[in-house]
């Protein structure tokens, strides 16, 4: 396996501000020419930092699978919008400019986010093809377009008593009702958004299951596919929900949610069926 770390130097990047990418090796004696779709990872953290449990760990089971993986460390408060999002764009057009190198199929590059990193995910679901980013990034929009988001119980909405208020503070510090309404998510879809796979609890008590709920309705609406899982019980921050990524008292582990990695792997299939 070739493991890369690159640099990210948006505007706004802070230090840190890095693309780890884990690129499977290819044998050349029964793999020749083959390449693999990769999945990209955002960690949550409420857009304060990146968390470790929602980073490698979750790599290593995509790789698992087959699939290439890298995570993005992307920059936290006091950097504010949109500086995160240029740098998972960057990320995308950076994969896209190795392909060839590590035999990346570029068609089929998927986002997975947790939490706060649902967010910056489905941000890149719905303003892909926005000009603003485009611009910024000095591209064409169609290059930015993920094969599929995969989002792990995600900050979505700005919704009074329905929003993570810390993670909407630390991405736009001045919350202005205009940035609040281009934030929340839901009122973002259209019929461009990428197919989507979503994963939430009942009892989420951090983030609650109303923000899945709302983007869901509003692909729905668009016409987008979209495959959505809510969970009876479990916590905030379940990652992947087994003894990989529970903290040692025994927080964050919960059987019930322990499918949702398989399904997802399940899912991507069925989206990179020529």
């Amino acid at each position: 396996m070739t493991v890369k770390t690159i640099e990210l130097k948006e505007q706004g990047s802070l230090e840190g501000a890095k693309l780890q990418v884990y690129i499977l090796d290819t044998s050349e004696n029964y793999q020749k020419g083959l390449r693999r779709p990769l999945v990209l990872i955002c960690p949550g953290g409420g857009y304060e930092r990146t968390s470790d449990r929602e980073a490698e760990p979750v790599a290593m089971r995509f790789l698992a699978m087959g699939y290439h993986a890298a995570v993005l460390r992307y920059s936290c408060a006091p950097a504010r919008f949109p500086t995160a999002l240029l740098e998972l764009g960057r990320s995308v057009l950076l994969l896209r400019e190795h392909e060839e190198e590590w035999k990346i199929e570029a068609e089929k590059i998927f986002i997975q986010g947790s939490s706060a990193g649902g967010h910056l995910a489905a941000c890149l679901g719905v303003f892909w093809n926005r000009e603003f980013l485009a611009e910024a990034l000095q591209t064409e929009s169609v290059l930015l377009r993920p094969a599929g988001l995969i989002l792990s119980y995600p900050v979505i909405t700005a919704q009074k008593g329905l929003a993570h208020e810390g993670s909407f503070e630390n991405l736009l510090g001045e919350r202005t009702e205009e940035k609040q309404k281009l934030l929340s998510l839901e009122h973002q879809v259209t019929a461009e958004v990428p197919p989507c796979f979503l994963w939430h609890t009942y009892t989420d008590g951090t983030v609650p299951a109303e923000n899945s709920l709302l983007f869901v309705t509003a692909l729905k609406q668009a016409g987008v596919l979209a495959e959505f899982h809510l969970y009876p019980e479990g916590e905030h921050g379940l990652s992947l929900g087994d003894e990989t990524t529970m903290h040692e008292n025994g927080e964050r582990y919960c059987r019930y949610v322990q499918d949702w990695i398989k399904l997802a792997e399940k899912w991507m299939k069925k989206m990179t069926v020529v």
